[in-house]
């Protein structure tokens, strides 16, 4: 055979392959045969999930992770002691008690301020907000939070705040958006600047609000811009929400009619809000592929501001699980954890009467030698998190831990609770992943 026919051959075959690991990445599943192979990202030596933020990434806020190596990979028991030396106190000093905590305590201690307001919930909200990555996206997870707050104990009504371009779909309230007259999809309406992802959507001023993106109604940007309307319905007519409140430049005038909301005028919309006028409101904040390190780019005068006029008491945290598929070197870890350490500091300097929970990352799944394995980082961030947890004194629930530590998340595939890329939780995972959160977060602590 010519030399150029084996080429020719050579060429076709590793096509074939191409396409097969594009539309079959990784495993495939066939009675009991199960096929695994490399996927693209796997060949090329780059992670799929964060290649399109090569233009942006949130290390690049912090160079100094690459440098942040420990001296060793530290294997520590589970149950981990503390450093019971309190971190620096930021100003204004926190509400938050400043006590010693060793491995038995149990970090609801530092839910007291929030357990503290809820009383005022028969007279005035008592807002908490959720931030996150993917795994609470469509209101996942939130929602439980939301009805066992709001059900079950305290009272309030409505999900709370929503972007007016709403670009995942919500499993609590579906939502269009009509331009001259005609439905347009979010890429359509109004410039959206977001916080996190594409470093060409993000602005120099901070000023992205509560949920770190905005859209704004200017037609010089998107024609016909400065006349919207928004028809937000409810999936679920239990505990139906009372009130909007649209947070905007006071140039944006505005009426509401039942699920509709009409906006008008040149201007920045931070959020919608379907809400009531007492009890608990429970904000859902996804962020895609997310780190966490970026709310130290949204205004400290904005975002303290929403945080005291609306009365948040509560401030959820859930990243981690993107830092783990790119990253093998553990100072690299020990570098987002001090960085998330830092957003810890910062919300805490402009809500100081709010208690903060942070959620760790879920056991996540990777090929090893051609075996399903949890990702050796998994349990590494988890004890670091909970470590910086524990010194910043903030509330922190395993979500690893609670699953059933290494291996787990193929329990949880094989229950249909988790998906085939071994990360994200299916709807019902996520449902049973977030009442375990909220039956953790309003559980009588003397028992």
């Amino acid at each position: 055979m010519r030399p150029y026919k084996v080429l020719i051959f050579i060429a076709c075959v590793m096509a074939c392959l191409g396409v097969l690991c594009i539309v079959l990445p990784g495993r495939f599943a066939w009675g009991e045969k199960d096929l695994r192979w490399p996927t693209l990202a796997e060949v090329f030596g780059e992670d799929s999930e964060h290649s399109e933020y090569s233009e942006y990434s949130e290390y690049s806020e912090y160079p100094e992770i690459a440098e942040d190596i420990p001296e060793e990979f530290p294997v520590a028991p589970d149950s981990l002691v503390a450093d019971t030396t309190p971190a620096p106190a930021p100003t204004p000093q926190p509400v938050a008690p400043r006590i010693a905590v060793d491995s038995t305590t149990d970090s609801r201690v530092f839910l007291l301020p929030f357990y503290a307001s809820l009383p005022q919930s028969v007279d005035q909200v008592v807002r908490v907000l959720h931030y996150g990555d993917s795994q609470i996206e469509e209101d996942r997870m939130t929602q439980q939070i939301r009805d066992a707050l709001q059900a079950r104990r305290y009272g309030g009504a409505g999900v709370g705040l929503m972007p007016l371009a709403q670009t995942i779909p919500s499993l609590t309230v579906k939502q269009q958006l009509h331009m001259g007259g005609k439905l347009i999809t979010p890429a359509q309406g109004p410039r959206r600047y977001l916080v996190y992802g594409f470093k060409r959507d993000q602005r120099a001023d901070g000023l992205y609000g509560p949920m770190g993106q905005m859209a704004v109604m200017n037609d010089s940007l998107v024609k016909g811009s400065e006349s919207l309307m928004a028809v937000c319905t409810p999936q679920s007519r239990e505990r139906r929400y009372t009130q909007w409140k649209i947070f905007a430049d006071p140039a944006i005038q505005y009426t509401t009619s039942g699920d509709t909301v009409r906006l008008s005028g040149r201007g920045d919309v931070y959020a919608l809000s379907q809400q009531s006028e007492t009890g608990i409101i429970v904000d859902n904040i996804p962020m895609r592929g997310c780190l966490g390190l970026v709310f130290t780019k949204m205004d400290r005068a904005q975002l303290a501001t929403f945080y005291q006029q609306e009365n948040v008491r509560l401030i959820i945290m859930q990243f981690g699980g993107n830092a783990i598929p790119s990253n093998k070197n553990p100072g690299t870890i020990a570098g987002i954890v001090k960085g998330l350490r830092e957003q810890v500091r910062y919300l805490r300097q402009l809500a100081p009467e709010a208690a903060i929970l942070f959620i760790g990352p879920s056991d996540m799944l990777t090929q090893i030698d051609g075996e399903w394995q949890t990702y050796p980082m998994v349990p590494y961030m988890d004890r670091l998190l909970r470590k910086m947890a524990m010194e910043e004194h903030i509330a922190y629930f395993s979500l690893y831990t609670w699953m059933g530590g290494s291996g787990s998340m193929m329990r949880w595939q094989e229950a249909g609770l988790a998906g085939h890329d071994g990360v994200h939780f299916t709807r019902s995972g996520a449902r049973k992943a977030g009442n375990a959160v909220a039956d953790w977060i309003i559980k009588d602590m003397s028992e």
